[in-house]
């Protein structure tokens, strides 16, 4: 599995992306064999070397020709101009996702109930769709599995755009990175894109420190001006998975309840998983005064923090919460479905290295067989396991 881990010391941006993965092996011609099954016109692509700081790297221009019409294209237009491109499926899916995660962005930021009808004023011209399906064409090109980010650094700055003057960190770029570990710094200029945010929201499978890998290619991508602080400098870093398993970052919410009827916790888990919950479980405990009482643990995406929280707040009598990131190993996972003497059963099925595997056959699949069919339930079972070849 090959990976890629975003270094963003500097923050990020789309030109900086791209310019990264052009450092890292991204054969230049072939971004603008792709990038011309757009059908767009009116733009001059450029690459070439430059130094930030003390590091060389590669700066990426998306150059505008003179006299080109600025369209402020909506988020539909977007959308179905890389719908009738002749680019794959996977490019094309992956750069509608970063269009769509920004547009709901900036629908929220800027009071619109109809995200699709935003229109995106900067990020609907050239240049950046340029920088966001080029992202997609060399995560596809480049054979890209998953994708990893540092924490996120932000400047602090105010710019002007075509919805006038804006605080930096922006407010849609902001938005962007709700649930994404990151922090302002003391940095006078704009470190984080909105375009960039959207490739980290969209994108991310995870946050923290590189994952174990071994690293095959490096590259840098230069932003567009020099910082006396530090390199304005994105890395990317591409190797192969170096431990047996699959991994992500999972966040663990952890609260102890000790004035909540128990049976309402049935009501709390369904809630929980249906707001996105991984897992969920509670432990019989004692509390001060060797009261008794119960731990509730949850186990979600970090996308989805405040969304459990609330769910918790909203359904127990708690009134405080803790939660951490962990990692976790994890299996492939799929679910097939099998036809059995009794009828047919959902049975998911995980494998890994080293021959591992697991079959568990979907429980109220073969409950609802065990019923029509007057028979033991570990029939069923053993007739669903069976039929997994």
């Amino acid at each position: 599995m090959r990976i890629a881990y975003f270094d963003c010391f500097s923050g990020i941006s789309g030109d900086m992306t791209i310019g990264a993965f052009l450092d890292a092996g991204l054969d230049f011609n072939v971004l603008k064999k792709e990038l011309s099954k757009l059908k767009i016109k009116g733009y001059i692509l450029k690459r070439y070397p430059v130094k930030r700081g003390a590091i060389a790297g590669t700066k990426f221009d998306c150059m505008t020709k003179e006299g080109q019409d600025h369209t402020h294209r909506s988020l539909s237009e977007i959308i179905a101009l890389i719908e009738r491109s002749s680019l794959n499926a996977r490019t094309k899916n992956i750069a509608k996702d970063i269009f769509m995660t920004i547009g709901k962005a900036e629908a929220r930021v800027h009071g619109i109930n109809r995200k699709k009808d935003i229109k995106l004023h900067e990020l609907g011209e050239v240049d950046s769709l340029i920088d966001i399906v080029g992202t997609a064409i060399a995560i596809d090109k480049l054979g890209i599995d998953e994708i990893y980010f540092s924490d996120i650094t932000m400047g602090r700055t105010v710019v002007r755009t075509r919805h006038g003057m804006l605080p930096i960190p922006g407010p849609a770029a902001l938005e962007l990175l709700k649930g994404v570990p990151s922090s302002i710094s003391n940095v006078d200029a704009e470190l984080v894109t909105p375009t960039g945010a959207g490739i980290v929201k969209t994108l991310a499978n995870g946050f923290g420190e590189m994952p174990r890998m071994k690293v095959r290619h490096i590259g840098y991508g230069a932003g567009r001006r020099e910082l006396d602080r530090l390199p304005n400098m994105l890395r990317v870093i591409i190797g192969e998975a170096a431990v047996p398993f699959r991994q992500d970052t999972v966040t663990v919410i952890e609260t102890n309840i000790d004035d909540m009827s128990p049976q309402n916790f049935e009501y709390l888990f369904e809630r929980l998983f249906k707001e996105g919950a991984l897992d969920a479980y509670a432990e019989n405990i004692h509390m001060k005064k060797t009261r008794p009482g119960f731990k509730l643990t949850a186990i979600t995406t970090p996308f989805r923090l405040e969304r459990i929280a609330s769910v918790i707040f909203q359904e127990t009598t708690t009134i405080g919460i803790r939660y951490h990131e962990t990692k976790r190993f994890i299996l492939d996972r799929k679910v097939v479905r099998v036809k059995t003497r009794f009828g047919q059963v959902d049975v998911k099925v995980s494998a890994g290295p080293d021959g591992i595997r697991t079959v568990s056959p979907e429980y109220d699949h073969c409950v609802r067989l065990a019923r029509k069919n007057n028979i033991p339930l570990k029939d069923v079972c053993e007739a669903a396991r069976a039929a997994i070849v």
